[in-house]
């Protein structure tokens, strides 16, 4: 069976250069693959709501958090010990 996806992909150099198409948006004047050029971040407008979780939300997410790093810690000392024996 023989691999065809390297003869799938247009293999363009855009060297002929870049027309405008439409506000924003130019075409290879050979392939005419479309490249966008005034874009922006899709954000909306003004800054994210705080979020400030409660004491027992705290409280809980620190103990999850000390919980998962003492497993970690503890995985991760008898992995390095078992392969520096080995």
């Amino acid at each position: 069976m023989r691999s065809v996806i390297g003869r799938l992909v247009n293999h363009c150099a855009h060297r002929r250069g870049w027309t405008v198409a439409a506000e924003g948006e130019q075409r290879c004047d050979d392939c005419g693959t479309r490249r966008f050029t005034a874009y922006g971040a899709l954000r909306p407008p003004g800054l994210p709501e705080t979020v400030t979780p409660s004491p027992r939300q705290a409280a809980k997410a620190d103990r999850n958090a000390a919980r998962l790093i003492s497993r970690t810690a503890y995985h991760l000392s008898h992995w390095g010990m078992a392969t520096a024996a080995a």
